[in-house]
């Protein structure tokens, strides 16, 4: 039986919301699965909201549009549950993953009823630990894949340091950093 996973994000442009659901349909798709990443453009500007979207599956993926029922969604800017919907259309047996210094109890109010699993992280804590700056994406997309469980959590760090490798060519100082963002974040998700 097929298995597909479809992910929003919602972040602001310049926090590497796209760049994340790139980064995971990338890795996704070295780990032999079926991959969609795709941002929704309009008039996007460095602070303004924007969504991307993944689809990962075991067999070919046949639909080609918009997530309106993800199973996962991220919220890379907290400042977004005020002005945006991050949890329409969400499945209940999915999960809402949100960059906050707050905990889950202060952030609830804030999502419309929704009843699924509602995950937090705080990706800045996390970026000033690692990388001494602030890109909320890399925590994030480690958080997602956490999450989801879309893959084993080590072939995930594999690959993607592959990928940042290969992103970081010419400024290999920065691969250190970002790996190891990622496994504080994997481990930095609370429930």
């Amino acid at each position: 039986m097929s298995k597909l996973t479809e992910f929003r994000w919602h972040g602001r442009g310049g926090q590497g919301a796209k760049t994340a659901a790139l980064l995971l349909a990338d890795v996704a798709f070295k780990t032999g699965n079926h991959v969609q990443g795709f941002p929704e453009y309009g008039p996007e500007r460095m602070g303004a909201p924007i969504t991307a979207y993944d689809r990962i599956s075991d067999e070919p993926i046949l639909v080609h549009c918009d997530i309106h029922n993800p199973d996962y969604v991220a919220v890379v800017d907290e400042t977004l549950l005020n002005a945006v919907d991050v949890t329409s259309g969400l499945k209940p047996e999915g999960g809402i993953l949100i960059n906050t210094s707050r905990s889950k109890e202060e952030i609830l109010p804030l999502l419309n009823g929704y009843t699924g699993k509602v995950y937090t992280i705080d990706a800045r804590k996390v970026c000033m630990a690692t990388l001494g700056k602030y890109f909320p994406n890399t925590p994030m997309l480690a958080g997602m894949v956490k999450i989801s469980g879309v893959m084993e959590e080590d072939v995930f760090l594999k690959e993607m340091e592959e990928s940042l490798r290969h992103k970081f060519a010419k400024k290999p100082e920065v691969l250190d950093g970002n790996m190891q963002a990622l496994r504080l974040a994997l481990n930095s998700v609370c429930e």
